[in-house]
């Protein structure tokens, strides 16, 4: 029997029920998410390359849609429930009406995924959420959360949750993820914030830490069930004595003051300024190839198609077909 099982629209309330009646013993939970891409880039004053990076999270989570969550079940040993440990939630999508980036789309077909399936049995996001409220899931200290560079992913959940878009300011972001999720360890902060390793991408560390993959990559799945070996493998062989959580615990890599490791925040940024190079005007997750992104082009227009782009916000100067982008990097 497969330790992943996707869950599609005909067998969340099903599968919901599993894991709320698994949740008490097994509190940790890794996630991972895929997400179409990235369309867009804020543009104006910032205060500080964080606050560019946020709002750069900001405007695409609010202008596209959840594809797949992975969630992953373990106790505090790291073990995981008998038979399936791993649920993969499709959510619904359609390629002729939703915004993407093609790029992104076209790595994650190679990964398997059928859009077609998306399309005509994917999840309702209101209906998942109004059934992970009551789960045992969120709102809860016992519930310990585990990622990997993952301020899009919680992007994504916190918009689903409150059923709206994200907060302006970074700060009332961060107090609406502590609200929903008091209890998270990203694993790339933990390992750049301690220096225990140096890998940048998940897959990479997996690796480092001898941990084995099961399932397809760039399947929230998979990333899942990877993202939770990996945890446990490293705390297990860095962290003996235990994580301290005043330091490590409710950070996300890339956002708030994890940006820069030394605390210190440039006041008064344009985004021209950050744009000026190819990787200056990426984010910390572009720069490293991560799983989800492909390269953007400097923002020009303020309009998507039929979709407006609220301002300060401006898509990447692209080609455009349907409501998909060709993703061309600068050269």
């Amino acid at each position: 029997m497969s330790r992943i099982r996707d869950v599609w629209a005909t067998n969340l309330e099903q599968e919901m029920r599993v894991i709320r009646a698994n949740i008490e013993r097994y509190p940790y939970i890794a996630m991972d998410t895929e997400f179409p891409g990235v369309v867009a880039r804020p543009v104006g004053q910032f205060r500080s390359p964080s606050d560019y990076h946020y709002q750069t999270m900001r405007c695409n989570v609010d202008l596209l849609k959840i594809i797949q969550i992975g969630i992953t079940l373990a106790d505090e040993k790291g073990e995981y429930p008998p038979e399936v440990c791993t649920w993969q939630f499709n959510f619904r999508f359609n390629l002729a009406e939703d915004m993407f980036a093609p790029e992104s789309v076209d790595l994650l077909k190679t990964a398997g995924l059928d859009f077609q399936r998306h399309e005509e049995f994917g999840i309702d996001p209101v209906h998942f959420a109004e059934l992970i409220i009551t789960s045992g899931l969120v709102l809860t200290d016992d519930a310990k959360w585990i990622s990997f560079h993952s301020g899009y992913d919680f992007g994504y959940l916190v918009k689903l949750l409150m059923d709206q878009n994200l907060p302006e300011q970074e700060d009332d972001f961060f107090q609406l993820l502590r609200l929903w999720f008091p209890g998270i360890y990203d694993i790339k902060y933990i390992i750049r914030a301690t220096k225990v390793m140096t890998k940048a991408s998940l897959q990479d560390v997996a690796e480092e830490l001898g941990v084995q993959r099961i399932g397809p990559s760039h399947q929230a799945g998979s990333d899942s069930l990877l993202t939770a070996a990996a945890f446990f493998q490293m705390r297990k062989r860095f962290f003996e004595d235990g994580l301290d959580d005043d330091k490590l615990c409710g950070q996300l890599y890339g956002l708030g003051s994890t940006y820069n490791t030394n605390g210190a925040l440039v006041g008064g940024i344009d985004a021209a300024q950050l744009q000026k190079s190819h990787t200056a005007g990426l984010t910390l997750a572009e720069r490293e190839q991560p799983r989800h992104l492909g390269a953007i082009l400097t923002p020009t227009l303020t309009a998507f198609g039929n979709t407006p782009i609220p301002t300060p916000f401006a898509p990447p100067a692209l080609n455009m077909f349907a409501r998909g982008m060709s993703m061309v990097p600068e050269r």
